[in-house]
């Protein structure tokens, strides 16, 4: 398995990805032309600094990707920290390894550009991912909150 940070040319494949659970079929639009908004959001996350999306490969395919972003922060005495979003395994290498090799490689990732936390938010209804993220590690510490607009 090899990891690299995601291109533009890999936004149909991602995007598959992202849409392929009962709840990524309700918020993601799939097809042959990707739309603008989807290309103009992969432009703007490689602009910020911190923020990318890092893929796991196999030969060259793409099995699984996540969004990995750099936090500054002045809390905690101005400790950085590493947000994970957008986690999927491709549905024909779901349990291989490849999610926990995929996060294991971002934990890298984070303690090499100085982090002291990482943390990510998960659908309440993903009690299959909640039990996957505990066994990394991640403890259930706050209770998050979002406002839609």
């Amino acid at each position: 398995m090899d990891f690299r940070m995601a291109g533009e040319e890999d936004l149909q494949e991602i995007i598959s990805m992202l849409a392929d659970d009962e709840l990524g079929k309700t918020r993601e639009t799939v097809s042959d032309l990707i739309e603008e908004k989807y290309i103009q959001s992969f432009r703007d996350i490689e602009a910020q600094a911190g923020n990318q999306i890092l893929l796991a490969t196999e030969n060259g395919a793409i099995t699984g990707c996540l969004q990995l972003t750099f936090i500054p922060t002045l809390a905690r005495g101005g400790q950085k920290r590493a947000q994970i979003e957008g986690v999927r395994v491709h549905k024909s290498h779901r349990g291989k390894g490849v999610g926990r090799a995929l996060f294991e490689e971002a934990i890298r990732l984070a303690k090499k550009d100085g982090c002291g936390i990482v943390q990510l938010t998960t659908d309440k209804r993903r009690g299959g991912a909640h039990a996957f993220y505990e066994k990394l590690g991640f403890k259930v510490t706050h209770e998050g909150m979002k406002l839609f607009l």
